[in-house]
């Protein structure tokens, strides 16, 4: 799809199985290698497992290696939400502390944590304070419904770490970017925002 269709599709991102060894670092090296993807997405909740288990590690070792991102989720999810156990997902293995230990342990691996990262959106900003390799991204919320804290660090602190992210079409484009211009930043963080952070963090330039 992307190569019949380049003008629309800059890049894509790559998924594994965590969880099959061999098989995994196998089609890892094939995505990166063979295919030229951007990176790798995971999804602790829904893929039952925290990205700071150390059997997962090698893949880890593998990915920083291959000198590309990886972007994971943070937060709860909507996936299973209202369910009974809500499909056995838990919330926990989504939690900001498991990419702080990712980020320590692997210096070199570049980490974009994925939508606002509620309800622990203040260890999330923590985090990405604190971890230079730790960058995020800000898809699957309404922007006016940012927490206070979040607002106010997008233009100081964290302005050159955060990335816009839509999920669409669960939120249309019209919307967010409407909410996004209704925040009043100036031109020079909606910049930052919309295109240079993701451009020189994933390398798009």
């Amino acid at each position: 799809m992307r190569s019949r269709h380049p003008e629309r599709i800059i890049q894509a991102w790559a998924a594994v199985d965590p969880f099959k060894g061999e098989t995994a670092l196998r089609e890892a090296r094939h995505a990166i290698q063979d295919l030229a993807i951007l990176g790798f997405h995971f999804h602790p909740v829904i893929g039952h497992f925290a990205v700071n288990d150390r059997r997962l590690y090698p893949l880890f070792e593998l990915i920083s290696e291959l000198r590309v991102p990886v972007m994971i989720d943070v937060g709860m999810t909507g996936m299973g939400a209202g369910m009974p156990g809500g499909m056995g997902a838990k919330l926990r293995h989504a939690h900001p502390s498991a990419l702080d230990e990712l980020a320590a342990d692997f210096p070199n691996l570049t980490i974009v944590a994925a939508h606002p990262g509620w309800p622990w959106v203040d260890e999330m900003i923590a985090v990405a304070l604190h971890k230079g390799n730790i960058f995020w991204e800000l898809s699957g919320w309404a922007p006016k419904y940012f927490p206070p804290q979040l607002k106010v660090d997008i233009r100081g602190r964290l302005k050159d770490k955060i990335m816009f992210g839509s999920d669409y079409p669960s939120i249309p484009y019209d919307r967010l970017f409407r909410e996004w211009a209704e925040l009043g930043y100036s031109d020079d963080i909606l910049e930052r925002v919309f295109h240079r952070n993701s451009e020189r963090v994933l390398g798009l330039v």
